[in-house]
């Protein structure tokens, strides 16, 4: 690679390396795995820099994609292995709304590799259901399909899913 490839690429990664890192976060369930996952990205990314035309931002991000929904093909599901007591929580916080969201959060690791990327894609990074499909290389059907399914799911797995949906829509 030339200098001036190596100064554009680590100026793509100063600059939208966070915004990456919370798809990946979001797509992998946890930091360590986030992060590996973002490297192997980045990686790819590098090799085929010179090609890349127009914004890299969407190669990239499909790269994610495909290799965490690859991964999840690849292997069988580690258990979690559980950790030292979670920290206390600070005085007057609502823990309600807290103790929901990781309630989700967990929910959101029992659904299949394909549902919760598309749940990432859509509600996470506000694509549209064309988009969607055309990231994750299948129909619109199987999208809007698999979303639905998806929110089914995380319905039966989080009955207060609800109401942080309807609180979240009030408040816009």
């Amino acid at each position: 690679m030339t200098e001036v490839t190596d100064r554009e690429f680590t100026a793509f990664v100063n600059e939208r390396g966070d915004a990456l890192l919370r798809v990946a976060y979001a797509l992998a369930g946890n930091q360590h795995a986030a992060e590996d996952l973002l490297q192997n990205a980045l990686a790819k990314a590098y090799t085929r820099w010179s090609r890349i035309r127009g914004d890299a931002e969407p190669y990239v991000r499909r790269i994610l994609y495909h290799d965490q929904v690859s991964g999840w093909r690849r292997r069988r599901r580690q258990p979690e292995v559980p950790m030292a007591d979670p920290p206390e929580r600070p005085a007057g916080h609502d823990h309600r709304e807290t103790d929901l969201r990781l309630l989700l959060r967990d929910a959101l690791r029992e659904l299949p590799p394909r549902q919760r990327a598309v749940l990432t894609l859509r509600y996470l990074e506000d694509l549209s259901v064309e988009q969607t499909a055309e990231l994750l290389g299948c129909r619109v059907g199987t999208v809007a399909s698999q979303a639905s399914r998806a929110l089914v799911k995380l319905r039966q797995l989080v009955p207060a899913f609800d109401d942080l949906t309807a609180r979240q829509e009030v408040g816009r």
